[in-house]
């Protein structure tokens, strides 16, 4: 059976109001495609929700000009909470979702126009232009220069291109994302102080060491065309400064960045390898899972060593164009190919405008 972790697929995100952050993050990051959106119940996550059954409604949804896609969950059967604290950069969990533009002024001014708060164009550590952003659930977004697209448009971004996130220990860290998930090519690793953090996050002008992470091999998989290279960037405070866990006393499905989904082929063989691991699957759908009427997939997750979520999808039926029963089964073409880029640009016949 073939077996891959083909990257990074989408990023959880646990908000207020579903419907009005949707049209947020079409409004500003052009994530108008979904491939799901439903109302459902979330037995899987028991382990998660302090052992009671949530209900929820999940949209997984995608910008066409190409990137990682997010998954915007909100539940109906509780009130959401956020942190009791602001979540200061170098606290433990997903600080930051990466979102990539081929224009960062232009993107920038579609904020300030609209009166958004943004912070001033400064410099990543790989000296591309970068600024921050808060949603209107309050979660901070970074807009950098990206360069790999699926394809055209005159709208500035992309969908998601990485995450930062912040560990207790580096090193450690290093061994699970690096050796566990195949995110082992080192971009950079530097430590001190950093004029992109210090420009607007809180705590940013504290010193951390911080860890960028590609998959150092061509990347494969039915979507790869369309996801392009992703980021996982660990980020460890290295001075005074103690960090606390943004999701203690909290569970999956209040606001905030709620796990990191990637895209995996042969999960069956994937359980094997990571139960005899130190981060055995944490919960498991076992085989298909419908989400909607339309989508099919294989959802497992895990932990990394600070208890941040990985969620591993298989993906075995989407819908194209789902109103004339058009529907994309995966087991027919091979899993070391993207698809046809002609069959994905389909998609825009589902596209949501505002």
């Amino acid at each position: 059976m073939y077996t891959k972790i083909n990257g990074l697929q989408h990023i959880g995100i646990g908000v207020k109001n579903h419907a009005a952050s949707w049209k947020w993050f079409r409004t500003y990051f052009k994530m108008d495609i979904p491939f799901f959106n439903a109302e459902s119940e979330a037995p899987l996550m028991v382990v998660y929700t302090k052992g009671k059954v949530i209900n929820k409604r999940a949209a997984m949804v995608m910008n066409l000009k190409g990137g990682a896609a997010m998954e915007i969950v909100h539940p109906v059967s509780f009130t959401p909470k956020e942190p009791d604290f602001e979540p200061k950069i170098g606290d433990i969990g997903i600080f930051l979702c990466g979102i990539k533009s081929d224009d960062v002024e232009l993107s920038r001014s579609l904020f300030t126009k609209d009166a958004i708060e943004v912070s001033p164009i400064t410099l990543t550590s790989e000296n591309k232009k970068t600024f921050f952003v808060k949603d209107i659930n309050g979660l901070n977004f970074q807009v950098t220069e990206g360069d790999q697209w699926f394809s055209k448009s005159s709208y500035p971004t992309g969908g998601v291109s990485g995450c930062t996130v912040g560990v207790s220990d580096i090193n450690k860290s290093l061994i699970f994302y690096k050796d566990l998930l195949g995110f082992d090519d080192v971009v950079y690793d530097k430590e001190g102080f950093f004029e992109d953090f210090a420009s607007s996050l809180p705590n940013g002008n504290g010193k951390f060491r911080r860890v960028k992470l590609v998959q150092s091999k061509p990347i494969v998989g039915n979507f790869s065309d369309f996801t392009g290279e992703q980021y996982i960037e660990l980020v460890q405070s290295t001075d005074d400064y103690s960090p606390k866990k943004i999701w203690k006393g909290r569970i999956w499905g209040d606001v905030g960045f709620l796990h990191i989904g990637l895209d995996v082929k042969g999960m069956h063989k994937l359980r094997n390898i990571f139960s005899n691991s130190n981060h055995p699957f944490t919960c498991d759908s076992k085989d298909a899972l419908t989400m909607g009427a339309s989508t099919k997939v294989h959802c497992t997750y895990l932990d990394d060593p600070d208890g941040i979520l990985i969620e591993m999808i298989e993906v075995f039926k989407l819908p194209l164009i789902e109103k004339l029963g058009f529907y994309l089964h995966l087991e027919k073409y091979d899993p070391k190919k993207p698809l046809p880029k002609l069959l994905l640009k389909s998609l825009r016949f589902m596209r949501v405008k505002n």
